[in-house]
């Protein structure tokens, strides 16, 4: 088969679409033909040589696919050859095939194409594990999102306001609050312009943020934590702002709040199977009804990942590149 390679750490014209060996389903995997694929941040660190795949993973980028499935190996009931699928990945969906654990499947959603569902594995387990199985977020509370315009923002926009929160939202341009408006967002700030710390508190009446979404870790711990209501919630998934802040752990205390810090990638096959199972059961039904849609940015072929990449690396996109592989319909 062919994938994206990356023979050396550097900028996006390091990748390669190469000839590799196909994968092969071990015990309690599924083979899966690749259909599309999405870009993640996490792939752009990858290619930089800072975020090696764990132990037994393919070594290609690619965090969540979408396909049909080619083979089923020992030990798998509940599918079989034929069926189309989106896959959450720790590696290996830049290329035409894509070994899988059968626990980390997920059906194609009612009124989706194969394409469209490539969109949404990664951002939908992201958001869920983090929002509501981790934070808990409620009816009635306000979730504010950094990189409303992301992937995982415009996602985290559409989850909150289907359970009822209030959603505020972080990016850099107007253009971009306007799309984060039109999928419900309540409250725009532009952070290149505004203090979140000081937006949040004019809209909540002084009382903050119950649950803080981050992807920018240290750069933002300290608003982030000031911006928090009274027993609010801060979850980082992130670290485009660096890896190292200071806590101020006085007003931590004063607000009773909580900061969790999680990722996806590296997790146990069994608690990744948890969490898609959860996905499966509380947000498919959101898409199926139309509550909840895949926001896409645009189409590559998978040859041009790196092209891809300069996208995401620009920050001009919204929602979620997609990367087609050569024989997809």
């Amino acid at each position: 088969m062919r994938a994206i390679t990356i023979p050396e750490a550097g900028g996006p014209e390091v990748l390669v679409w190469a000839e590799v060996p196909d994968p092969v389903p071990g015990e309690g995997e599924v083979l899966v033909e690749v259909t599309a694929a999405a870009v993640n941040r996490a792939d752009l660190m990858q290619r930089q040589g800072f975020y090696d795949p764990p132990p037994g993973a393919s070594p290609y980028p690619g965090l969540e696919c979408s396909g049909r499935v080619a083979a089923v190996g020992a030990g798998v009931s509940g599918w079989s050859v034929g069926d189309e699928v989106a896959a959450l990945l720790s590696g290996g969906g830049y290329a035409e095939k894509v070994a899988v654990p059968a626990g980390q499947l997920l059906p194609v959603p009612a009124g989706l194409s194969l394409t469209e569902a490539a969109a949404l594995p990664e951002v939908t387990c992201t958001v869920w594990s983090n929002v509501f199985m981790v934070a808990h977020l409620r009816p009635g509370e306000t979730l504010l999102v950094h990189g409303g315009s992301s992937g995982i923002g415009t996602m985290a926009i559409q989850l909150a306001k289907a359970v009822g929160a209030k959603v505020a939202v972080t990016a850099g341009s107007k253009e971009k609050l306007d799309r984060c408006a039109e999928l419900g967002a309540d409250i725009l700030i532009n952070y290149r312009e505004q203090d979140f710390v000081e937006e949040i508190a004019k809209a909540t009446d002084g009382a903050g943020a119950d649950v803080i979404l981050d992807n920018m870790g240290a750069k933002y711990l300290d608003r982030n934590v000031r911006a928090l209501a009274v027993n609010g919630r801060l979850a980082i998934i992130g670290m485009q702002g660096g890896v190292k802040g200071e806590l101020n752990i006085g007003t931590l205390l004063g607000k009773r709040g909580a900061v969790s810090a999680t990722s996806l990638r590296a997790r146990p096959l069994q608690e990744k199977a948890a969490i898609v199972a959860a996905v499966r059961e509380h947000v498919w039904p959101l898409v199926a009804d139309g509550h909840v849609r895949p926001v896409i940015d645009r189409e590559l072929p998978m040859a041009d990942a790196a092209e891809g990449h300069r996208v995401l690396e620009a920050s001009g996109h919204v929602g979620k590149v997609l990367l087609i592989a050569p024989d997809a319909p």
